[in-house]
């Protein structure tokens, strides 16, 4: 099997029987991301002297029958918002001086060394990853593997790309308001976003409590083992969570059959582009067949769109004042105006805000105590036109209007997941969403690994 064809479990278990090494699998990524994505323009940089360094230090370690880690040797890209030491960390803007120190590990990047993957590189994102797709000034526009004419999604779109299209096995991004689940439903692939705090961050995201990081991958099992190694405690991040007692590779095997699973289509509120919505459907009834049986009930919240973008407004506004000087004159105007806007709120704004998100959370711990997980569409829409913020024609104006069914679980802080189920009559990809109470991320993992194992 070609090396960019298999997974992060794949490669782990052809390196410890010798049948590949980690230096053949790196290669096959660099020449493959060399070859495919001057096209999809996933990564805004690529390190193939460090990464064949890496790689030649753990094939030493497999040589000895030492691995460092649970996933040793095997490749991964790394969203450029993560802080990742000897590499510049722009978050896809030209405000951002490249010329200072980059000699600081994010709790992600130093989780993943500390494990022995292999770095190949770090993925685009748009500017601050303000948007649900993935284009910027400072790095052009990132494409759909599916239909490189379409968008990947945003803002974790380069990351979701660049797995999709077999540059990597595995990539961790960055969730505020749907930003792993929207690329990785558009190209095909499992986009994880834990409960807040699962996986620690530092600096700390101006996006506060809607911040969370998460892995994208080909599998639920892969997802499960990165967040093994994501999930531990850092100092840095006051609100990291304790660890994990078990393991979440451990507990994705678990029985879930005979779960109450509930399953709104359109949340009460959302209108759903009719081919989205029959094969989600088809996949919902699939599961109910296989021993999940489903029930139709809807939360009972109304869309809280205005919370949401106030307090994503605030976020970036509050980012964007330590930018430098003249850096609003080079920030994508769509940022721009939110960066405005965000300016305008006062504090009691932003705490009404958060009582908006608080009343939800409060709504969604009652509704789990009846149903274990909430299956919905991952994105109303299949992938659009790449190069736009909204879909061409549309009367939206602004990306939270067409991704409905992601934002409202940030503000819940609930783990959300959206694996593949599916492809429009033109090829496009079409995600599933899979929503558990907090801190069930191991519950939402083994639902999302068992419709994995029924939908094939």
């Amino acid at each position: 099997m070609n090396p960019t064809d298999m997974t992060a479990v794949e490669l782990v278990t052809a390196y410890s029987s010798g049948e590949l090494s980690p230096v053949e699998a790196t290669q096959a990524m660099l020449d493959a991301i060399t070859e495919r994505d001057r096209t999809i323009n996933s990564y805004c940089l690529v390190d193939e002297e460090r990464a064949l360094a890496q790689a030649r230090k753990s094939e030493e370690r497999w040589n000895t029958g030492y691995s460092k880690g649970l996933l040793d040797g095997v490749p991964i890209s790394i969203k450029d918002i993560f802080l990742t030491d000897g590499w510049p960390t722009l978050r896809g803007s030209q405000a951002v001086d490249e010329d200072q120190p980059w000699n600081v590990d994010s709790p992600v990047a130093a989780r993943l060394r500390e494990d022995g993957m292999v770095f190949l590189g770090k993925t685009t994102t748009p500017e601050i990853a303000w948007k649900a797709v993935t284009d910027s000034a400072l790095c052009g526009i990132t494409r759909n593997p599916a239909d490189p004419t379409k968008t990947a999604g945003g803002s974790s779109g380069g990351s979701a790309a660049a797995v999709a299209a077999g540059l990597g096995p595995c990539s961790v991004g960055t969730d505020g308001g749907g930003s792993v689940r929207i690329p990785a439903s558009f190209c095909g692939v499992v986009g994880f976003k834990p409960t807040h705090g699962r996986i620690p961050l530092f600096p700390a995201s101006p996006f506060g409590p809607l911040a969370h990081a998460g892995p994208l991958t080909r599998t639920v099992e892969d997802a499960a083992l990165l967040m093994d190694i994501l999930s531990l405690p850092d100092p840095r991040d006051p609100t990291s969570l304790a660890p994990f007692p078990t393991t979440f590779r451990g507990e994705i095997g678990r029985d879930v059959v005979g779960l109450g699973v509930a399953y709104s289509p359109t949340l009460g509120y959302v209108t759903v582009d009719p081919e989205v919505r029959a094969i989600v459907d088809r996949a919902v009834q699939a599961l109910d067949a296989a021993g999940l049986p489903v029930t139709a009930a809807d939360p009972g919240f109304s869309d809280p769109i205005e919370a949401f973008e106030l307090l994503w407004a605030s976020g970036a506004a509050a980012m964007l004042k330590n930018f430098p000087e003249g850096a609003r004159d080079k920030v994508d105007p769509g940022l721009g105006k939110i960066w405005e806007r965000g300016e305008k709120f006062s504090a009691v704004d932003y705490l009404d805000a958060r009582a908006v998100a608080a009343d939800i959370g409060i709504m969604m711990g009652k509704f789990h105590l009846t149903h274990n997980v909430l299956l919905t569409p991952t994105v109303p829409i299949p992938a659009f036109e790449a190069g736009f913020d909204v879909p061409p024609g549309s009367d939206f104006t602004s990306w939270p209007q067409w991704t409905p069914f992601t934002y409202p679980f940030n503000l819940t802080q609930q783990p959300a997941i959206s694996i593949p189920v599916g492809r429009t009559a033109a090829g496009l990809p079409v995600g599933l969403q899979i929503i558990g109470p907090r801190h069930s991320d191991d519950l939402v993992l083994a639902v999302a690994r068992y419709a994995e194992h029924v939908l094939g």
